[in-house]
């Protein structure tokens, strides 16, 4: 139910897993384009294996397909934060609503991927069993997909995680995914819903917390590369999510923080680690502007270009990205902001008013008196540097996610500012 970018990758996977798939939305321009083989967004691997998936993935408006026999339904619509903080789940609520009033046989599992606050399995029970659904089983089946490799993710998970107090669902819950080499975590519903937030929510606190040492790395003299490759060799800690940058973005890290939060407070529980994470992820944003006006002093009429627009590369998402929050703050101290991206140039223009988009990079920094990578794509290390050098104005690079070789772009005569990373 729902063929947003869970939707469908969950849908897709599975196909190709050997199960027989419905993928059912209320968008019909959406099915409509699925149907003949359109995928509405980027996600490396995606199209491919809707593919292979054949004629065992179907999309259809149509909910009788869905109930026609007993299936494993599983809800992967949107649950948005609302401006209380907590979630909107008038999507998951409306999924009940209308198994009641078409009827579902005998056998049916409703298991849940979207991400929803603790306690959410309860109030859903109960609407199952008013409705007159007290025979669909329930199950928490929280989706762990990055966006960029996704698909990756579903085929070869760490863990898959079941949560149910009805083992039959649950059964039959675990049994799609066997095929998988990957330990299968059984769990009551209430675990299962907090396992997904608490992993978003600790991911981001490494993000925050290598991003505060880079902080000190910058007045200290430290080199943050160097010190988070020597804290990630330490084997209780590991080298995942050390990378220090300007912070975390999208849909996922963001939103989950901030229901754990709210969800802490909802419980009476004062979360004061998250309020830090969230913060230092906020100004993090920021750093770059002092780093420009270091060396550029007042922003007003000087040329910004951005490279890299989406919130993470081989992605098209510009949801909660860190270009957003730079080209609004280069904007408000009077810089004419410049943007370029390989694949979201289109999503841009509906979200970055102000901003000039480019469609090639190198004419994007072409007399700009400096560049500032927001997205680690692949494709700005292959940038002919030399000639970008005498390209533009002032040749200054503010690197926000380390990407490029200090040393070798110093030789070309370019001044390079990274986070963490000496100046010099």
């Amino acid at each position: 139910m729902g063929a947003g970018w869970v939707g469908l990758v969950t849908g897709a996977c599975l196909a190709e897993l050997g199960h027989e798939v419905v993928v059912r939305d209320v968008v019909e321009d959406r099915v409509r384009a699925l149907a003949s083989g359109e995928i509405p967004m980027y996600e490396a691997g995606l199209e491919a294996s809707v593919q292979s998936a054949g004629d065992r993935l179907r999309f259809t408006v149509d909910l009788a397909e869905v109930v026609d026999e007993p299936r494993v339904i599983l809800v992967c619509v949107g649950t948005p934060a609302m401006y209380s903080g907590d979630a909107d789940l008038t999507a998951v609520h409306g999924v009940v609503r209308e198994l009641a009033d078409v009827g579902v046989p005998e056998g049916t599992v409703l298991a849940m991927k979207s991400t929803v606050p603790v306690g959410t399995g309860t109030t859903i029970r109960k609407e199952l069993d008013d409705q007159g659904l007290g025979h669909v089983g329930y199950v928490s089946n929280p989706e762990f997909l990055a966006e960029g490799t996704a698909v990756k993710d579903f085929m070869q998970p760490d863990r898959v995680v079941v949560g149910g107090d009805d083992d039959a669902a649950a059964d039959r819950v675990a049994q799609l995914y066997v095929a998988l080499d990957a330990p299968i975590v059984r769990t009551d519903v209430a675990s299962a819903e907090m396992i997904k937030l608490a992993s978003n929510a600790f991911l981001a606190t490494r993000i925050s917390f290598v991003n505060e040492i880079a902080n000190v790395c910058d007045a200290t003299g430290a080199d943050v590369t160097e010190v988070a490759r020597g804290i990630g060799l330490d084997k209780r800690l590991g080298p995942h999510f050390l990378n220090a940058g300007i912070g975390f973005g999208g849909s996922c890290f963001p939103k989950d923080v901030n229901a754990l939060k709210q969800l802490a407070g909802n419980s009476g529980y004062h979360f004061q680690l998250l309020n830090a994470v969230i913060e230092v992820n906020e100004l993090q944003k920021r750093r770059v502007v002092g780093k420009l006006t270091k060396h550029l002093g007042p922003l007003r009429g000087k040329v910004v270009t951005l490279l890299g627009l989406t919130f993470k590369p081989d992605t098209d998402d510009m949801r909660e990205a860190s270009s957003l929050v730079l080209a609004s703050r280069l904007i408000a101290e009077g810089a004419d902001v410049r943007g370029w991206d390989p694949v979201a140039v289109e999503q841009a223009r509906a979200l970055l008013t102000g901003v000039e988009l480019f469609s090639d990079p190198v004419e994007a920094l072409a007399d700009a008196d400096a560049a500032v990578i927001v997205t680690e794509w692949s494709q700005i290390r292959e940038l002919p540097f030399a000639d970008v050098r005498e390209m533009m104005r002032t040749p200054l690079i503010v690197d926000g996610r380390n990407l490029l070789d200090p040393a070798e772009l110093r030789k070309l005569g370019f001044t390079y500012e990274g986070i963490g990373v000496p100046s010099a």
